[in-house]
């Protein structure tokens, strides 16, 4: 924890929507962040595990307030076995008569999913761009690593709740793309509420002061 705490001080500052914030998260499946990526993807490792249980996995969809979109999951869920690859989706209209960005965090809960939760491919890796009265289906390519059947914390897990929120997507001083809400919203979207290692706004702010001044 210590170790965590030391990193996620040095990349705080970039924030949610970042490149190396979102990075540390996904690398370490920290607070509920499913890993992406991380060279998981060998031929021998997306092979599901036959005689293991199958996982339920749940889907959750939330808008914030300050974005006219409506965002929900085409599935309540899909039951797979680890190792076994899975296609969802999710649909978005843009409600408004106004192109919008939108930007969109993402948990898995329990947390201890979380390192062996691993998305191919997400709408949730870059910004997207809605036109007026726009709809679209939104893809989610994604697997649960066989390693999750070696963890003892693990063990009898049979449900896991995969959770997106959207937001009306900023630009911070820096011109990176960020979603518009105040931190302990998108802390919480993001399963950080209850760490106090958190990033916090007031860091931030340092930190863009430093870089224009």
């Amino acid at each position: 924890m210590y170790t965590s705490a030391v990193i996620i001080t040095g990349v705080g500052v970039t924030y949610a929507a970042v490149p190396l914030y979102r990075m540390f998260c996904a690398a370490t499946g920290f607070a509920g962040t499913p890993k992406v990526g991380m060279g998981k993807f060998e031929a021998d490792r997306l092979v599901p595990v036959e005689d293991a249980r199958r996982i339920k996995v749940h889907f959750n969809a939330d808008t914030a307030d300050a974005l006219p979109w409506s965002f929900t999951p085409q599935q309540r869920f899909v039951s797979v076995l680890p190792g076994e690859t899975s296609l969802a989706f999710y649909k978005a209209k843009n409600k408004s008569d106004k192109d919008i960005i939108g930007i969109a965090t993402y948990n898995v809960t329990p947390d201890r999913i979380a390192p062996y939760f691993a998305k191919v491919e997400c709408f949730c890796f870059e910004e997207q761009k809605l036109l007026a009265g726009e709809e679209v289906d939104m893809p989610l390519l994604f697997f649960i690593d066989r390693d999750v059947l070696d963890d003892p914390a693990c063990r009898n897990l049979d449900d896991v709740v995969l959770s997106y929120t959207f937001f009306r997507a900023r630009r911070n001083a820096q011109g990176h793309l960020e979603p518009d809400a105040s931190d302990d919203v998108v802390q919480a979207s993001q399963g950080f509420s209850g760490y106090d290692i958190a990033p916090r706004a007031e860091d931030r702010r340092k930190s863009e002061e430093k870089s224009s001044s």
